[in-house]
């Protein structure tokens, strides 16, 4: 196959899960950042500046371009590194490479803020910051991803093993604005621990005091988080107990109905980002899954910040005018 077939193909966005006029722009924006850790890893390999003049050197077999839709490719549909080699005719550790070297430019990126173009979130921090200042009512929820099973008696293996799925798995959080566009997702962890340990340690439950002003809807794993801060944090409600009368069943199943309604948004992002084969089961090494997790969430959030805002319906009292005279 020839190149230039290679990367129409691959520039898809079928393929890359990206529209072309977006790979363009991920093209115009990491450029500059390869090329100068390119050249700094070159620099410390040969042990100090060039000797030979610009342009000398042999010419890579894969351009930047190539190495983006390499990478774009194998974050979409988790395709193993011989096929696109293939695809290329280049070696497997020539993809293996452009992959390690373009994968941390995209989990370095952050997360797209809607209605800011070229504000971009990276930490928690950043995220309850953009909350209190816009108003927004954000929407959380975790979300686990199926790893591969450690080797046996490896130390520390019993740590992914998740209590709900009984499988291997890895947990995440995941932000949005509300309005189910993406503003965080990552906060990576073993699927062992309970989502209410991780509010502690992930200071989650720090930001809800230090910033009063920030309202969320969770889901049943913070229950915790909704009682320490009952005016900020939303959760469904318990259960009642099977000898509750009848009007307190229907009550709650009301509740939960209308609280679940509120926040199936933070659903549908997550399901955005299922929609990329490595979130719905990773295939590769575990301490590479953070990276991989920030780098698509990345992606997706552009996509879901170019969303229109919808318009939130006043609940004010309009007088009728009085037609009779």
């Amino acid at each position: 196959m020839k190149l230039t077939w290679a990367r129409t193909a691959c520039s898809h966005p079928a393929l890359s899960g990206v529209s072309r006029a977006h790979s363009g722009e991920l093209f115009a924006e990491l450029a500059t950042a390869w090329e100068a850790a390119r050249e700094s890893a070159l620099r410390q390999a040969r042990g100090g500046e060039r000797r030979r003049a610009e342009g000398a050197d042999r010419k890579p077999k894969l351009v930047f371009l190539d190495r983006l839709l390499v990478t774009l490719v194998h974050l979409r549909h988790q395709l193993p590194h011989v096929v696109l080699a293939e695809l290329f005719e280049v070696d497997r550790s020539s993809v293996s490479a452009a992959i390690r070297q373009v994968r941390p430019l995209l989990s370095a990126r952050g997360f797209a803020v809607p209605d800011r173009p070229g504000l971009r979130l990276k930490t928690l921090e950043d995220v309850f910051a953009h909350a209190e200042a816009e108003g927004l009512s954000c929407g959380s929820t975790g979300a686990e991803t199926q790893v591969r099973r450690p080797q046996a008696d490896r130390p520390g293996r019993r740590a992914f093993v998740s209590g709900k799925r009984k499988q291997n798995t890895i947990k995440t959080t995941t932000f949005n604005d509300g309005q189910g566009r993406l503003l965080l997702s990552g906060l990576v962890r073993p699927g062992r621990m309970h989502d209410q340990t991780a509010v502690r340690t992930e200071g989650i439950a720090e930001q809800f005091r230090t910033r009063p002003g920030v309202k969320a809807k969770v889901d049943s794993g913070y229950l915790g988080l909704a009682k320490e801060f009952p005016g900020q944090v939303s959760a469904p409600p318990k259960k009642p107990k099977d000898e509750a009368c009848d009007g307190d069943k229907h009550a709650w199943r009301e509740t939960r109905r209308r609280q679940s309604s509120a926040r199936i948004c933070v659903e549908h992002t997550n399901a955005e980002l299922h929609h990329w084969a490595p979130l719905r089961r990773f295939t590769g090494r575990r301490d590479t899954y953070a990276e991989t997790h920030l780098a698509i969430a990345s992606l997706v959030s552009d996509r879901s910040a170019q969303r229109a805002t919808r318009r939130r319906t006043s609940t004010e009292l309009v007088l009728v005018r009085d037609t009779v005279r």
